[in-house]
């Protein structure tokens, strides 16, 4: 789980949530859930949350470049042509200036159906030794004023060019960017953003013919509405995916310098069981790093592979969905899901998802913890409609599967406010989840994801 002794990166945010209180492999298919509705267009329209992305040849070609190029194929992206020009970086986490040659290319402006309170953007690249990326996001208030660029991720799959590192201290006055997360300051003033553009800069070292290609880049937003407890929902699937099981608590102490170790490992730990399910793997070299008398160095990777220099900690959102599209035939996004029946209708498609969510040891029964974040996959639903996580704040492998209720799980995954430990309001993450997938979906997968808002 997350830095249990450091605040919330979104603690922030509980700050306008007290005033308003005070104030007032090839998985097999599965039938569909019976719940309602995910061919509902009602349904569609009601949901408070927009993913949009750019992801083919014309949408990158509809795009402004300068210096980038789209590239077409089974997997069209976008990289360096003729570089726009060079630039120095130092980087804040080795004092180290280089050199880059780099290009541009920034989104069409996306018009949110909800206008949004949070933005949080994600990006699946290819960036090989010798180049990086940056991402920024430019926006529209609801008053017609606009955002400055923020930046959103500075971001490679390895950490020999730069380290890879959200920025801090990104305000004007009106919102803030919280490691990963886009957020309007006081969402009670009915303030809004209401449009977005993404910008890309592309990086490689002078003089070569290198270049990241991005295939997937997108944001989601969303308004959702300010709540300590949701609706219950009717259970709609009995499922379970045979999705590998890792511990974080095993590697507790191991590589200290990502976040002290496994103990706080639960992303990249989620995210490499869902990896693996897709039959992504690590090869001998990749992990020749690895102390070989360590169980499960691959999860010693993916948190080295996921680690924010800034944040300092392997919980960044869009990092992990990244990391997760380094391998072969896998794209991932972040976003978040409206209710249990969405989870139900990934999950009867065959697709897990990594749910983040945080909450005391009494709110969610059998878990023996409690935590101010948290992120474990699920991966199924009992004949009860209780939850199955595959809970990464095991003690051993074999514990990793768990049952929890239904009631209590959906609540703490889904409320955007909740009380701490010591009575203090403090915020939850409102159903962000991390879904990873196949780069080309069975016509079943699509229409699942298409029901949750992801394409």
């Amino acid at each position: 789980m997350s830095r249990a002794q450091q605040p919330s990166r979104r603690t922030v945010l509980a700050v306008a949530v007290a005033a308003a209180v005070t104030g007032t492999a090839a998985p097999a298919a599965a039938a569909a859930p019976r719940t309602a509705g995910s061919d509902d267009p009602g349904q569609a329209q009601a949901r408070p949350i927009d993913y949009h992305c750019w992801t083919t040849f014309r949408d990158w070609r509809c795009g402004t470049a300068q210096g980038a190029r789209p590239v077409s194929g089974s997997r069209p992206g976008v990289a360096i042509g003729a570089p726009a020009g060079r630039s120095d970086y130092t980087d804040p986490h080795t004092g180290t200036t280089a050199t880059w040659e780099y290009a541009t290319w920034t989104s069409p402006v996306h018009r949110l159906t909800v206008p949004a309170t949070e933005v949080i953007a994600s990006w699946n690249a290819h960036t090989p030794a010798g180049t990086w990326l940056q991402v920024e996001l430019h926006g529209t208030y609801s008053d017609g004023t606009e955002t400055p660029w923020y930046v959103m991720g500075r971001w490679a799959a390895g950490d020999q060019d730069i380290k890879r590192t959200s920025v801090d201290d990104q305000t004007d006055g009106k919102s803030t960017i919280w490691t990963d997360t886009f957020a309007i300051d006081d969402a009670s003033t009915g303030l809004r953003l209401t449009s977005y553009r993404l910008r890309l800069t592309l990086y490689r070292r002078p003089g070569t013919h290198l270049t990241p290609t991005v295939w997937r880049l997108g944001a989601m937003g969303s308004d959702i509405p300010d709540r300590f407890t949701v609706p219950a929902s009717t259970p709609g699937l009995a499922q379970e995916l045979a999705v590998p099981r890792y511990s974080q608590e095993i590697h507790k102490g191991q590589y200290p310098e990502y976040d002290n170790g496994g103990e706080a490992w639960c992303s990249p730990t989620s995210s490499q069981m869902i990896i693996e399910y897709w039959g992504g793997r690590l090869t001998p070299e990749q992990l020749s790093w690895v102390d070989p008398s360590y169980a499960d160095p691959q999860v010693c990777h993916a948190a080295r592979s996921t680690y924010d220099h800034q944040y300092q900690g392997c919980g960044n959102w869009p990092f992990n969905a990244a990391y997760a599209a380094t391998f072969d035939g896998l794209q991932g996004v972040v976003t978040r899901l409206a209710s249990l029946t969405d989870l139900e209708t990934l999950i009867a498609a065959g697709i897990p998802a990594i749910t983040s969510q945080s909450f005391l040891k009494e709110e969610l029964t059998g878990a023996g913890y409690g935590t101010s974040g948290h992120l474990m996959t699920v991966i199924g639903f009992t004949a009860d409609g209780d939850v199955i996580a595959n809970d990464p704040a095991s003690p051993s492998d074999e514990a990793v599967r768990r049952v929890y209720k239904r009631r209590e799980w959906e609540n703490i995954w889904l409320r955007t406010k909740r009380y701490n430990a010591s009575g203090k309001v403090v915020s939850g993450t409102g159903g962000v989840c991390y879904l990873y997938f196949p780069a080309h979906p069975t016509p079943h997968q699509r229409k699942a994801l298409a029901a949750v808002g992801v394409y």
